[in-house]
C-alpha cells in the first residue's frame, strides 16, 4: 500500500474537509494524489478555487499539491487508503452523537475493496473504531475486517488558531488492527509528519490516548473557573493570584475561561458516557463538565449584578459582547459558550448586541439565530470583552470610554485588559 500510494499507483481520500480534514488532505497532496471528499458542494467549490472555507489555510496551502476535491462519493473508488475526519459532536442531552462518523463510515463502505485501508481522525470514546464503525463497513462492503481491508486510528491533534504548533509540527500517534497495519499506517502518516509518529500498540490506546487530553485540559480549566468564583467572593483577581503561584517552577500554567468548541467542551463528554456504559461514573469529569458549562450563565450574573449595582435597571440596559467565536483567532462558531453569557442577559431582558472580526453573520443567524452586528451601535451599559481576539489585544480605555454610558461597566473574561480601565468599573474571571 505505502509503495502504491508513493508511486501513485492509487490515491489517498480525506472525507470531511473542514478544520482538520483540508490541512491532512493538502498535506499528503503535496507528497501522494489525493482525493478530497465532503458532503457540502458549495464549501467544494470553494475549495476548487484555493480558497479554504474555514479562513484557517491561506491560497498557498493549495500550491503545488495533487488533490481531486469532489463531493460525489463515486470519485472515492479511485482511492485505497481512506481517512475519515468527520465531526463527533454531542446531542442536546450531551449524549455522543456518531451520525456524523457512521454515515462517512458508510459512504467509505460503499465504494470499500479488498486491500483497501480505512483511518479514522475523528475523536472517539475507546472502542468505538472497534465497535461502532467497523461493523457499518463490514455491513455496506460486505467485506471481513482485518482479512479483506485493514482499521487504523490516528486522531487528530490540530490546534485552531495556533501558527505554533501546526499539523507537521505535532507527533502523530497512529494505531492499526494488526501489527502489517499498524506499520503501513504509520509509515504513511511519516509522508507529511515532521515531527514523527507515535505507534500505539493498539486503536483502543490511540483512541484513549486523544480523548484524555483534552479531558486532563477540561478538568484543569474547570478548576481555575472554580478558583475564578471562590476568588471573586473575597475580592481577589484571579489572573493576579494565578500570576503570582506560577512563580513557582512546577505550577501548572493553566487560566479561567469559556470552554467550548468542538474538542475540549465535547470530548470530556465521551470518555464520560463510555464510563457509565461500563458501570462506572467519573465523578471528576463530570463534575468538571459541570463548571465549565455553568461559566457562561455565571458571567451573564455578575454582569447583571455590575448592572444593577451601578444604579440602572437591567431591563433599559444595552451590553456590548466583543466575540462570539469558541476562542481567539479563529473563525469557528460551533459549540461557543458566548452564546450562553448571551442568553443569560437575555433572560434578563437586557438588549445585546454582537460583534466579532472573524465569524460568519450568515452562519452565527443559521446556527443560533443572533444578529451578527458590523460594528458597535451606540452606547453601552457594559461592554464584555468575551474572545480576546488579536484585534483586540492593543484596545485602550478611551476605546471602552467612546463605547459606555456614565457608570459604564467593562467585563473582561479572559484578564487582557487588567491594569488598563481605571475609569470604570472593570471586572474579570
Amino acid at each position: 500500500m505505502y509503495n502504491k500510494l508513493l508511486k501513485k499507483e492509487t490515491k489517498l481520500s480525506l472525507i470531511g474537509l473542514g478544520y482538520v480534514g483540508l490541512p491532512i488532505a493538502l498535506e499528503f497532496a503535496k507528497k501522494i494524489s489525493v482525493v478530497g471528499f465532503d458532503i457540502k458542494p458549495d464549501r467544494v467549490e470553494l475549495m476548487k478555487k484555493g480558497i479554504d472555507p474555514s479562513n484557517e489555510l491561506k491560497a498557498e496551502a493549495f500550491s503545488n499539491t495533487d488533490i481531486l476535491f469532489t463531493s460525489d462519493p463515486e470519485d472515492l473508488r479511485q482511492a485505497s487508503f481512506h481517512i475519515i475526519a468527520v465531526p463527533t459532536p454531542t446531542n442536546i442531552y450531551n449524549l455522543p452523537d456518531l451520525t456524523p462518523v457512521l454515515k462517512a463510515s458508510e459512504t467509505v463502505g460503499r465504494i470499500l475493496k479488498k486491500g483497501d485501508y480505512v483511518v479514522y481522525e475523528s475523536t472517539v470514546y475507546p472502542g468505538c473504531t472497534e465497535e461502532d464503525c467497523v461493523p457499518v463497513l463490514e455491513r455496506f462492503s460486505q467485506l471481513k475486517c482485518g482479512t479483506d481491508f485493514k482499521v487504523g486510528f490516528s486522531p487528530e491533534r490540530i490546534n485552531p488558531g495556533d501558527q505554533n504548533h501546526t499539523l507537521t509540527k505535532i507527533v502523530k500517534v497512529t494505531s492499526g488492527c494488526d501489527a502489517e497495519s499498524a506499520e503501513v499506517i504509520a509509515k504513511v502518516y511519516e509522508l507529511i509528519i515532521e515531527a514523527g509518529v507515535h505507534r500505539a500498540s493498539s486503536i483502543k490506546v490511540a483512541e484513549s490516548a486523544k480523548i484524555i487530553e483534552n479531558t486532563q485540559r477540561d478538568i484543569n480549566i474547570a478548576f481555575m473557573n472554580e478558583l475564578s468564583i471562590i476568588f471573586n467572593r473575597m475580592g481577589v483577581n484571579t489572573f493576579e493570584v494565578l500570576e503570582a503561584a506560577g512563580t513557582k517552577w512546577n505550577f501548572l500554567k493553566f487560566y479561567p475561561g469559556l470552554v467550548g468548541g468542538h474538542c475540549i467542551g465535547v470530548d470530556p463528554y465521551y470518555l464520560s458516557y463510555k464510563a457509565k456504559a461500563l458501570g462506572y461514573h467519573p465523578q471528576m469529569i463530570d463534575s468538571g463538565r459541570f463548571t465549565n458549562d455553568s461559566m457562561g450563565r455565571y458571567i451573564g450574573k455578575q454582569t447583571v449584578k455590575k448592572i444593577i449595582a451601578a444604579g440602572k435597571n437591567p431591563t433599559h440596559s444595552r451590553v456590548l459582547i466583543m466575540g462570539i467565536t469558541f476562542k481567539e483567532n479563529v473563525t469557528d462558531i460551533r459549540n461557543s459558550k458566548v452564546v450562553d453569557v448571551i442568553k443569560e442577559l437575555v433572560d434578563f431582558s437586557v438588549a445585546v448586541d454582537v460583534i466579532d472580526p472573524g465569524a460568519s453573520a450568515h452562519e452565527v443567524k443559521e446556527e443560533y439565530g443572533i444578529e451578527l452586528m458590523s460594528e458597535p451601535n451606540g452606547k453601552y451599559d457594559a461592554v464584555i470583552l468575551a474572545v480576546s481576539h488579536k484585534e483586540y489585544t492593543g484596545l485602550d480605555e478611551d476605546y471602552f470610554s467612546s463605547l459606555l454610558n456614565k457608570d459604564g461597566i467593562v467585563i473582561d473574561v479572559k484578564g487582557l485588559l487588567r491594569g488598563k480601565i481605571r475609569k470604570h468599573t472593570y471586572w474579570s474571571l
